[in-house]
């Protein structure tokens, strides 16, 4: 059914490799500047796709478009605008013995395919760094996000034809699961699929793609306050990395607080008592008890850990050594973003090494796993795998190699 889609977008990033740089980023500026121009018509379109979303839903902020988030999308944009070329940069340049020239530079993929959920600001990011990086891409977003998705892509292709560049450099697969199917079977058409969302769609897409994938997104993230934790600073990372934003991949899961400190632990948790619901294991249920709303603390189930809530709940286990929250960790962790909270040297030097996550902690919250807080611009991804890119996802990382061998005349004996 898109077979035709698939190929017009192939032929127009064979075109979009021999842009320049600086007409590349002049089409992030033009952009840049039409989403803030256009945030009435963007929002109208939101709103449409919030009529099926109450507010109390988490989900309903992950999806709505304000005109504050619509400048700061425009921001990153023009923040990815102004960052170096990641084409044709020259990763090994040296000379054989036999007088051969080998030179390694980096190169656009050619399509990506991007398959994620429901939050708009996403076809704005992957184009933006798809673009700036030469590579075309084919968006697949969640029906919940459909006319935000369309009404963004439609702004895109009006400025990219403004600017005389081809606007099959981007294009939007139906929200459907069929379309789905096909981007993940388009063999010889889409070079790279990268889902981004949670669990189940990551494993739909691992499980389904005939195409090479990064796995990203899926995060059940964990914080461990140890014996020698300050508790102001306990209280601001906790509070922080828990309600800043909790339907989004990098919001904590899980408090893992050291035996010895259980008589902090309502304070450390104090803050968030209006809004979060917390599933205590027995002696941080005990610790809690009296201290904390009744009607917000529950006794964790086999299930509590190992859950990414994306909502105002939190998980609380309690340890009684650095090794024991470790262990915790690498049991119920997904690789994301794990942190630590203490003033002992040698214990954050010990987590920060036994922690296999993409983006280990110490002394400051998880909700800064993003590409745009790393100075990337934006992203497209936190990618949770170890072959390839690995943690937030920016321009160098949706780049290949290619090696250019030159020589004058030898020949292999």
């Amino acid at each position: 059914m898109n077979a035709l889609l698939f190929d017009r977008t192939k032929k127009a990033s064979l075109k979009l490799s021999s842009l320049s740089d600086q007409a590349r980023n002049d089409v992030l500026f033009r952009l840049a500047d039409a989403i803030v121009a256009e945030a009435d018509t963007l929002m109208a379109a939101n709103a449409e796709d919030l009529l099926n979303r109450e507010p109390p839903d988490p989900l309903y902020d992950r999806l709505q478009l304000t005109k504050e988030r619509l400048a700061g999308i425009a921001a990153d944009m023009r923040k990815v605008a102004t960052l170096p070329d990641p084409l044709g940069r020259v990763l090994t340049d040296r000379v054989l013995p036999n007088g051969l020239q080998l030179k390694k530079i980096s190169v656009p993929f050619g399509v990506i395919g991007v398959i994620y959920e429901s939050r708009p600001n996403v076809t704005f990011d992957v184009f933006s760094l798809c673009f700036k990086s030469g590579n075309a891409c084919l968006l697949k977003g969640g029906r919940d996000a459909q006319q935000s998705n369309l009404a963004a892509v439609a702004l895109i292709k009006r400025v990219l034809e403004s600017m005389e560049v081809d606007t099959d450099v981007v294009n939007l697969l139906p929200a459907t699961h069929e379309a789905a199917q096909e981007l993940l079977s388009a063999v010889g058409f889409v070079d790279l699929v990268i889902p981004r969302g949670g669990k189940q769609l990551i494993s739909f897409v691992r499980d389904n793609a005939r195409i090479p994938c990064i796995e990203t997104g899926a995060g059940v993230v964990n914080t461990y306050f140890d014996a020698a934790g300050d508790l102001a600073k306990g209280i601001r990372i906790v509070t922080n990395a828990k309600t800043r934003r909790v339907s989004v991949c990098n919001a904590l899961d899980c408090l893992i607080v050291h035996a010895s400190r259980l008589a902090d632990l309502p304070a450390l948790v104090g803050e968030m008592a209006e809004k979060v619901t917390l599933y205590a294991d027995p002696r941080a249920y005990n610790a809690l008890l009296g201290h904390y709303p009744a009607a917000r603390l529950f006794p964790a189930g086999p299930d509590s850990f190992g859950t990414e809530y994306m909502d105002y709940k939190l998980a609380v286990k309690t340890v009684d050594s650095l090794q024991e929250a470790l262990d915790h960790i690498r049991t119920y962790g997904s690789g994301h973003s794990e942190a630590i909270v203490t003033e002992d040297p040698a214990a954050a030097t010990a987590f920060q090494q036994a922690v296999d996550a993409a983006c280990v902690y110490v002394n400051a919250p998880t909700s800064f796993t993003d590409g745009a807080q790393f100075g990337l611009g934006a992203e497209i991804g936190i990618s949770t795998q170890k072959l390839g890119a690995r943690g937030p996802m920016g321009l160098e990382e949706i780049t290949t190699t290619k090696w250019l061998i030159t020589g004058s005349g030898q020949v292999r004996a």
